[in-house]
């Protein structure tokens, strides 16, 4: 952790480049956090987009985000990987070169699959390279830590930033410009070309003056320093405010470039839109919300911003209003050339512009926050894990999106999603009443640990994993016999009926669904069973033996 007079300054991302031009250490970590951005921004904007211009239904576009799961649990094996080594170049690089081997070989599959695409394999495809992009970014991000000097710190910061957005825009909002007009599997096939500059950028790249030893166990590299996390009397608390801050924003933002498509916007205005707009505008955004925190304050900043990113959305309902119903979104939309009226699309360039702005200002704001909480309570480790909760409620958004729009429709969909913002702000006010200027955030004591035995930890997980699976199927049933009776004045809601439908699969969507339904429950039953045993601790089995003796 820094002091702050050791804090390092974070300085523009123009003087930040020029200083990635002269320093060999912070131009390796800009170049590498290339790489870093192009495979999210191949799984979060291109592949959704390719599969919405290829006829799959808006549903099983939104299950698609759960290939994003590996990002938000890296740190479940960052530890194997910083004990671990390839052992041909420095532990860092050597997984480095690993992971982009896979990325390549990930990228061929689905070059493979770019004429008919199969959604099996498809998703497949998309998870391998979620887990090798993850891999690559915990190896990447640990040589940053490495290899710069103290003083350069601040400098790599924006020049890193400004790479990783360019990455993603090219894998995302390029691709899926030239994805329709020179075909997909040749857009695949250069992406996964651009890996072999960035391999000899890693092999060029120094070693640390003095690398850190590798952590002797498991144990001392992970374990101890998040059990500390879950044994804060305000654990849940915590883990609750990060999930749902930004949960009513990922509802509505998951799905945002399968709506332009549906609503009829060029391949060329979907991309001009969510790249050159919405990445000024976010950029513009966080360094706003990050200068306007040290303005007015923390607590006065995620309170105005949160409320903010709650309605910046719903520019979102003017498109939705402006143009047809949902012509465009099968086979037609990748065979003919839609053009929008002026008027239409000068509204949907502001409406992305507006929300990217709008999500950059309490991104912002809220990583203030994070690094304040890791200051001041947690260690490097700790921080990882807050930031996976963080981006789980972006995963966790895009599955009930698809199903929810089918449902109810784009409307009011964007009605329900900023609903979904405010359990964030309840949460915002135990941490910052209404009008404070700087959030609580004083030390607290650890809770009584009370142990629990192997059979009530593996009892607790079944009940946890079974309850998140019958309340997922319910939602989702519900959400079914909505659509069931859209449209249709006087039609009776059946949602035994549709949960019938939803457990006999027949379709490759129908078991996607299903297959979601046990991810959902799988997720569950793995917290509950670390919360309670990082918590509470487990029982020996000579002295489970003795207390029930």
């Amino acid at each position: 952790m820094w002091s702050p007079a050791e804090k390092p300054t974070r300085v523009g991302t123009l003087a930040s480049l020029r200083a990635a031009v002269s320093s060999r250490r912070i131009g390796a970590v800009t170049l590498q956090s290339f790489a870093s951005g192009l495979p999210l921004g191949l799984v979060w904007i291109s592949l959704p987009a390719w599969l919405t211009y290829r006829g799959v239904d808006i549903r099983t576009v939104g299950l698609f985000s759960l290939a994003q799961a590996p990002w938000t649990f890296k740190f479940l094996w960052a530890p194997l990987m910083d004990r671990y080594s390839p052992g041909f170049l420095g532990r860092k690089r050597s997984w480095m070169i690993v992971s982009q081997v896979f990325l390549m070989a990930g990228l061929a599959a689905l070059a493979l699959q770019g004429a008919s695409p199969r959604v099996g394999l498809v998703a497949a495809a998309a998870t391998f390279i979620a887990f090798w992009s993850a891999s690559q970014d915990i190896a990447i991000d640990g040589y940053a830590v490495e290899v710069l000097e103290r003083s350069e710190q601040g400098l790599a910061v924006g020049a890193r930033v400004a790479f990783y957005r360019a990455a993603t825009l090219v894998s995302g909002a390029v691709a899926i410009t030239f994805g329709e007009r020179i075909g997909w599997s040749a857009v695949f096939v250069v992406l996964a070309l651009l890996f072999v500059p960035l391999g000899a950028v890693v092999v060029a790249s120094p070693e640390p003056v003095a690398p850190p030893r590798a952590p002797r166990t498991l144990r001392e590299a992970v374990f101890e320093p998040l059990v500390d996390i879950f044994r804060r009397s305000r654990a849940v608390q915590i883990i609750g405010f990060l999930l749902l801050y930004k949960f009513g924003e990922n509802l509505a933002t998951a799905l945002t470039r399968p709506f332009l498509i549906q609503k009829c916007f060029a391949p060329e205005d979907v991309g001009l839109a969510t790249a050159t707009i919405g990445l000024i505008a976010i950029i513009g955004g966080t360094f706003f919300g990050g200068w306007m925190t040290g303005r007015i304050g923390l607590g006065r900043a995620l309170w105005i911003f949160g409320a903010i990113q709650a309605v910046g959305f719903l520019g979102y309902v003017a498109v939705d209003r402006m143009t047809p119903g949902v012509p465009c979104g099968g086979a037609a939309a990748s065979s003919a050339l839609h053009i929008q009226p002026l008027v239409n699309r000068l509204v949907m360039y502001a409406a992305v512009g507006i929300e990217n702005a709008c999500q950059g200002m309490a991104t912002g704001a809220f990583g203030v926050l994070l690094l304040r909480i890791t200051e001041k309570q947690f260690s490097v480790t700790q921080y990882a894990l807050f930031s996976s909760i963080f981006s789980l409620g972006r995963t966790l958004a895009g599955p009930p999106a698809g199903f929810l729009v089918d449902a109810i429709g784009w409307t009011p969909f964007f009605l329900v999603s900023t609903a979904a913002s405010v359990p964030g702000l309840v949460l915002l006010q135990r941490f910052v009443p209404v009008g404070s200027r700087e959030p609580i955030l004083e030390e607290e004591k650890p809770i009584e640990r009370r142990p629990v035995t192997r059979g009530r930890l593996a009892l607790a997980s079944l009940l946890a994993g079974l309850a998140g699976s019958a309340l997922a199927a319910i939602c989702s049933a519900v959400l079914a016999a909505l659509k069931a009776v859209r449209g249709k004045p006087g039609g009776s809601i059946d949602v035994a009926a549709a949960l019938a439908r939803l457990l006999a699969p027949s379709t490759p969507s129908d078991w996607i669904r299903i297959g979601s339904l046990a991810v959902i429950g799988l997720l569950c039953a793995g917290a509950a069973t670390a919360f309670l045993a990082a918590r509470h601790g487990v029982l020996r089995r000579g002295r489970e033996r003795g207390s029930r003796d």
